[in-house]
C-alpha cells in the first residue's frame, strides 16, 4: 500500500512540525497521523477508488469513520477508523493489534489464575509493555478466559471409539478453607488415532454419582460410538 505523493508530503510536514516542536513527547500524535493516513489509504485500495473519485472500477463506497482508542507503549492514541457501506472492511494494522492485545489479555489472565497478585501483574505488564493494568482489566481478562474455557467445555462432540477416564485431586480454597476436590477427566481417541481431551469436571470426590453425571454430560454433547472394554 502506497500513499499518494501529495498526501505523503503533507503527512511528513505535519510529523516534522510535531516532533520539532514537542520532541518525543508528541510521538503519540505522530503515530496517530501515520496510522490514520495508512488506514485511509488501505480503504481506498479496498474500494479501488479514492475519496470522491469517479471511477468505473470502484468496488464500494466509504461510510465515514468510527472512533477507537488504541493502547500503545507511548500511551492511548485516538484513531479514526475508516468504515465502508458493506461493513466488511477493517484495517490490517488494527487486526494485528487485536491479535497482540488478545495474546496480552490471555497472558494477564493466566498469570492471575496461577496465583500472581494483581499488583505483580500490573508491574510485569508495565515493565514489558509499558502499559498500566488495573484490577478491572485483570478481572475482564479472567472473565474472557473463563468464557473461552466454558465454550470449550460445552463444545459438541463426535464419535470416539475409545475413551479413557481418570481423576486427580487439587486443593482449592472455599469459604476461606483449603479443601481437596476431584478433577474428573475424559480423553478420547478418534478413529484416526488422535487423542483429545473431551471434558473435565470438578467434583467433591470420585463417587459413582459424580462420574455418572460427568459421563451423561458427554453424551448430551454428542459423544457416541465408544467401544466397550471386554473383561
Amino acid at each position: 500500500m502506497v500513499l499518494h505523493d501529495d498526501n505523503t508530503k503533507y503527512i511528513q510536514q505535519d510529523i516534522f512540525e510535531l516532533l520539532s516542536d514537542g520532541g518525543l513527547d508528541r510521538i503519540g500524535e505522530a503515530i496517530q497521523i501515520l496510522l490514520n493516513a495508512a488506514m485511509k489509504a488501505e480503504r481506498e485500495k479496498y474500494l479501488n477508488a479514492a475519496a470522491y473519485e469517479r471511477s468505473d472500477n470502484r468496488t464500494g463506497y466509504a461510510n465515514g469513520f468510527k472512533s477507537k482508542n488504541l493502547k500503545t507503549r507511548v500511551g492511548e492514541i485516538p484513531l479514526a477508523v475508516p468504515q465502508t457501506r458493506d461493513g466488511k472492511f477493517y484495517p490490517s494494522c488494527l487486526e494485528k493489534g487485536q491479535r497482540s492485545e488478545k495474546a496480552l489479555t490471555l497472558a494477564i489472565a493466566e498469570m492471575y489464575l496461577q496465583g500472581v497478585s494483581t499488583r505483580k501483574v500490573k508491574a510485569i505488564t508495565e515493565e514489558l509493555c509499558g502499559l498500566e493494568v488495573s484490577s478491572s482489566t485483570v478481572s475482564r481478562a479472567t472473565a474472557e478466559l473463563d468464557q473461552m474455557f466454558e465454550e470449550w467445555r460445552k463444545r459438541p462432540l463426535d464419535r470416539y471409539p475409545y475413551v479413557y477416564l481418570d481423576a486427580r485431586y487439587e486443593k482449592i480454597r472455599e469459604g476461606g478453607v483449603v479443601i481437596d476436590q476431584a478433577v474428573l477427566v475424559a480423553v478420547g481417541v478418534s478413529e484416526s488415532g488422535k487423542r483429545e481431551v473431551l471434558g473435565v469436571s470438578v467434583e467433591l470426590s470420585e463417587a459413582e454419582v459424580h462420574w455418572r453425571k460427568f459421563l451423561q454430560s458427554l453424551q448430551q454433547r454428542g459423544l457416541h460410538g465408544v467401544h466397550q472394554r471386554r473383561p
